[in-house]
């Protein structure tokens, strides 16, 4: 890595491997030999195999979090199926692994992202991770700076600079976002 004089195999990308901006967050780390780690769980859909630790009921419960506190946080509502709980419990130990946090979505007018997505943003925020949105909408990268967001300059963006990682975002991922995590790993990685 830039900076850091690490060997892109000593490197771990965390994410969930659906479909979308994790697909394509895993496709980069495997073109550059990157570890990957892909959390989920019993019966989820998934894009991609590499790296997947299936998360068992146990390690669930670990990750559980009120589906009424995410959705005051979020200003809207989750319901309460098993399978939206689970997708948040996955998303925990994405957020918790990585120690910056790479996300591909919309920020919207609340200051919050878009999507199951957004919660792990907020997680981030909590924890006080460095936290990264590709916001796609207005093609563009944007930092957290503990209040508010912060746009980048035209044309850069920010740099993986821990070798541990979380990328997430959308499953509708469009070119633009495609072309964002490519540059962002092209930045990142010698």
């Amino acid at each position: 890595m830039k900076g850091l004089k690490m060997k892109n195999e000593d490197v771990i990308l965390y994410s969930g491997g659906i479909q979308g901006a994790e697909a394509e967050f895993g496709a980069n780390a495997e073109r550059l030999g990157i570890t990957e780690v892909n959390f989920s769980f019993e019966g989820h859909q998934i894009a991609r195999n590499r790296g997947l630790h299936v998360l068992n009921p146990e390690e669930l419960k670990n990750g559980d979090v009120s589906l009424e506190y995410v959705s005051r946080l979020m200003n809207r509502r989750y319901t309460e199926s098993p399978t939206i709980r689970k997708v948040l419990q996955s998303i925990w130990y994405q957020v918790n692994s990585g120690q910056e946090i790479y996300v591909v979505g919309e920020i919207l007018e609340d200051k919050t992202v878009k999507g199951g997505t957004g919660w792990g943003a907020e997680f981030a925020k909590l924890c006080n991770k460095p936290l990264y949105v590709f916001d796609q909408k207005r093609n563009g990268w944007f930092t957290w700076s503990k209040t508010d967001w912060v746009e980048y300059q035209a044309g850069e963006g920010p740099t993986i600079s821990h070798p541990h990682f979380t990328g997430t975002g959308t499953r509708f991922l469009e070119e633009a976002g495609r072309t964002a995590i490519r540059e962002l790993f092209a930045r990142s990685f010698a």
